[in-house]
């Protein structure tokens, strides 16, 4: 990966225009945006753009996008590895993202029968656990397909090799964060998170939930071996991560930051000290996740924003080296997750409306029977779309269980009725029983008296 264009020093800028005290005045008086156009540029980007009216040069823009930027910084209390001050603003670009975040995954979202219904909540709320613990894992480096991961995850069965291990430990991180979405964060719950998401898949065993003791660790892009970052000093990680657990636990009583906005920066906080051999991503993701659910953001565990980083992780990169280029402006990465949030709600809603239709196509098939229609109920009509929809799918108690969070005997009750009413087949594979959908099973819907 290029490494972006280091933006000029405003200072050097500032002193090569005070020869001219009017061109200062001038620039100034221009009112440019810390977000010309609703777009936070960075240098690397800027200085190919068409120049507004009234500026002659890109550095003479860029001098006045900075200069507005720096009246609205604020401080982010975690300091640099050369001890310098992180900063932050909030242009209009953020608040607008924020804005939409706080509409759709508020009433929207909350208003919504799959998320508001008890009985189906879970079962969505499965399938977005799923959904996170296998991208997230697929972003660092996990090699399995999601169709072989879901079967695993839902049918409970021992991984097979270190990339199932990877995101099986991920669903687990996911399930330990609600255990302690209410606590106060402190090291020992990161070393406990990490162990959760890293046990049996790092090089070293005796790494797993410790801090690094090395400096010789590699931050890059592997296809051209470019190294991107170089974390602090080992020596230092103790200190920060008692920094980073601090900022997490702030009074927002006392020092207001938007509660998203706060659970982007820890993310980018833990991922750029890095202080694990392994795992640092993963960590950091999940640690953005407790922060929010910490802070009343339940309906986040209905989305997966890994699922949206895999499918541009150019950007997700580009979004720390413009920060760490840029007088350590997190502004840059803020935006970027703002995005990726309010893009995995958006996808999350079109899912949801999709899969509503569907049961509303298949309770249609049934309504002919009012008996057969009161047998059943959401996870049994949710598993005749699956069968509709792929016929050759094989169904098991436990793959029924892990798919809406029941016990075993609830699923094994849900498979057993839908064998009664005909629209199942029982078959043993090996010493488990199998469920699979009766052949011509639209027919037999449509056709039910």
């Amino acid at each position: 990966m290029k490494m972006p264009t280091t933006p000029p020093n405003l200072k050097d800028l500032v002193t090569q225009v005070s020869e001219e005290p009017s061109k200062i005045i001038d620039i100034l008086s221009l009112s440019v945006k810390p977000d010309p156009k609703g777009q936070y540029y960075h240098w690397d980007k800027l200085r190919h753009l068409a120049l507004p009216s009234r500026i002659s040069t890109h550095e003479e823009w860029w001098m006045a996008i900075k200069f507005a930027r720096k009246a609205l910084y604020k401080n982010i209390p975690h300091l640099d590895k050369f001890g310098n001050t992180f900063v932050y603003a909030e242009p209009d670009t953020v608040r607008r993202l924020l804005h939409e975040i706080d509409i759709h995954s508020g009433g929207e979202l909350k208003a919504i029968d799959q998320v508001a219904n008890p009985g189906t909540r879970e079962t969505y709320l499965i399938n977005s656990l799923i959904e996170e613990s296998i991208t997230s894992s697929q972003l660092e480096g996990a090699a399995t397909t999601r169709k072989v991961a879901k079967e695993m995850l839902r049918q409970k069965r021992k991984p097979r090799d270190k990339s199932e291990m990877m995101i099986l430990n991920n669903y687990h991180a996911m399930e330990y964060i609600k255990e302690i979405a209410n606590e106060t964060l402190t090291p020992a719950l990161i070393y406990e998170l990490h162990r959760i998401l890293s046990v049996d898949t790092l090089d070293d065993p005796n790494a797993v939930g410790k801090l690094r003791t090395s400096d010789d660790i590699y931050v890059g892009d592997d296809r051209d071996a470019t190294k991107l970052h170089i974390p602090p000093k080992s020596k230092e990680l103790k200190s920060r991560i008692e920094s980073i657990c601090n900022f997490a636990n702030m009074d927002p009583a006392t020092t207001f930051l938007h509660p998203v906005v706060k659970a982007i920066i820890l993310h980018f906080l833990l991922a750029y000290d890095h202080p694990f051999e392994d795992g640092n991503g993963r960590t950091a993701r999940a640690l953005f996740y407790w922060s929010m659910l910490k802070q009343g953001y339940w309906t986040i565990e209905f989305i997966s924003i890994s699922r949206i980083l895999k499918s541009a992780p150019s950007k997700y990169t580009k979004a720390y080296l413009h920060t760490e280029t840029d007088d350590n402006d997190v502004t840059y990465f803020i935006i970027h997750q703002l995005e990726v949030i309010n893009r995995a709600i958006r996808d999350l809603l079109i899912y949801l409306e999709k899969k509503s239709n569907e049961i509303k196509t298949v309770e249609q098939l049934i309504r002919k029977s009012p008996d057969i229609q009161n047998l059943l109920n959401y996870r049994q009509i949710s598993l005749i779309n699956r069968a509709l929809k792929s016929p050759n799918a094989i169904f098991y108690v436990e793959s029924h269980r892990g798919s809406h969070n029941v016990t075993y005997d609830t699923a094994r009750t849900d498979l057993l009725k839908l064998v009664k009413i005909g629209i199942l087949e029982k078959t043993k594979i090996g010493k488990a029983f199998a469920f699979s959908a009766i052949t011509n099973l639209k027919q037999k819907l449509e056709s039910m008296k």
